[in-house]
């Protein structure tokens, strides 16, 4: 008896493998692994501006999200230069998704700095905290309201209120990323999950 491999399938796993195989630094294989089940890090990056191949980074905040409770923070950038810290976040992070507000920012300064480490960026899923806010606040809407391209308001205070949770000091990466974390268990509860 054959089993029928779905192309998508063989595609993750055929690029995986070619990741794999062109990884800059083999120690860090690990991030390929499958993750730890329900399991996440949350991150954000403070860095000079929002220009991402001009600007640098200056602090990092990753936050480990353990179910729907627990979270563990890590401040990984004290003062290290920007290939140790690096280091430290990919072991931090290892085969974790993503979360974050406005994720792609953030990943985009990461892999600037991890691309010459390992000829590749981070390889983990990644999950926009505003993308499950909106979704959330959508599916709340009326029907008629729904079609109406609806205007929802993703200012992190606005979502951080609305979800009725505690605000910390604004832009400081490792505050930033607990908030996104509450933000991320907060939505997964409310969806039942």
């Amino acid at each position: 008896m054959s089993s029928i491999i779905s192309p998508s399938h063989w595609w993750r796993s055929l690029k995986r493998e070619w990741l794999i195989y062109h990884l800059g630094l083999p120690e860090f294989r690990f991030m390929f692994d499958a993750p730890p089940p329900n399991e996440w890090v949350s991150l954000d990056c403070e860095t000079t501006g929002l220009n991402v191949t001009t600007d640098e980074i200056i602090s990092i905040g990753a936050v480990r999200i353990v179910g729907n409770h627990r979270l563990r923070e890590q401040d990984v950038a004290q003062g290290l230069p920007i290939d140790d810290a690096m280091k430290q976040l990919m072991r931090f992070i290892g085969s974790r998704p993503l979360v974050g507000y406005f994720l792609e920012f953030d990943v985009a300064m990461l892999n600037r700095a991890i691309w010459p480490l390992l000829g590749q960026g981070l390889p983990q899923p990644k999950i926009e905290v505003s993308a499950l806010y909106y979704d959330h606040k959508f599916r709340q809407m009326l029907p008629y309201e729904q079609q109406t391209n609806p205007d929802i308001d993703l200012r992190f205070a606005t979502l951080m209120a609305d979800l009725n949770l505690p605000v910390r000091e604004a832009h400081d990466a490792l505050n930033d990323a607990v908030m996104a974390a509450m933000a991320f268990i907060k939505l997964r509860q409310l969806r039942g999950e």
